[in-house]
């Protein structure tokens, strides 16, 4: 990466009351107003039910390069008007956080077998929900045929099915923007791979894709196609 964030990144616990209810962790928003830092928020309810497999996926979804990255950087293009700095659209927030997973190779960080498997697991879960999101939206599942399927094919523990289809239900597609996400940011860096060749900066398109905030799946594509044919012409 050429650019960081100038906002800090802290690791805070969730709240006791609240931890038997949520995910396994999830990112709090900084705040440019009050000066708040951004915040990595990890469940330390029944850890001994999380497998530690899960942690370096987790922490490059949540905090860095994932979701810290992108939303403290959005924040700080104080050019930018107010709407442009905070739009939080799914499909590109969640979908950037999903690439960042898939850089831990990359990054040189995959350095035990455990690691790949909680890559290969959380990709897994994601593909889990496509199906279980869709079954309960679109094909009227129950609660129960949805936990059913969870499980019968993702090795995440039932404590993280019952959170999980709870949310889905709770939240329409969202679950669904995370891999459409996903994809086109691959489709995307793969397409500029290809077009610039030996030309190709990974730090250059990550700029690329960063800089402008969140943007609606089209616009970003746009934009890309817009930064390689500039790349092509230097």
């Amino acid at each position: 990466f050429h650019t960081f964030p100038k906002t800090a990144l802290v690791i805070e616990s969730i709240l006791a009351k609240a931890a038997p209810h949520t995910s396994t962790a999830y990112y709090r928003r900084p705040s440019s107003e009050t000066g708040q830092p951004g915040a990595f928020t990890v469940n330390l309810h029944a850890p001994h039910k999380r497998p530690k497999w899960e942690m370096l996926p987790l922490t490059l979804h949540e905090a860095l390069p994932g979701h810290h990255l992108q939303i403290a950087l959005a924040q700080e293009r104080s050019h930018q008007p107010a709407f442009r700095r905070h739009l939080a659209v799914s499909a590109y927030v969640e979908g950037w956080a999903l690439y960042a997973e898939g850089l831990a190779v990359e990054l040189g960080l995959e350095t035990q077998p455990e690691h790949r498997v909680g890559r290969l697991v959380y990709d897994l879960w994601r593909s889990v929900r496509l199906v279980v999101d869709t079954g309960l939206h679109h094909r009227q599942w129950t609660r129960q045929e949805a936990i059913d399927y969870f499980l019968a094919n993702c090795p995440k523990t039932r404590l993280d099915a019952l959170i999980e289809v709870d949310r889905y239900i709770a939240w329409p597609g969202q679950a669904l923007a995370y891999k459409i996400g996903q994809l086109k940011f691959r489709e995307l860096r793969a397409r500029a791979e290809k077009q610039l060749g030996t030309r190709f900066d990974v730090r250059a398109f990550h700029d690329a894709v960063l800089l402008s905030g969140a943007l609606p799946l089209d616009l970003l594509e746009e934009q890309v196609d817009q930064w390689i044919e500039s790349e092509s012409a230097r």
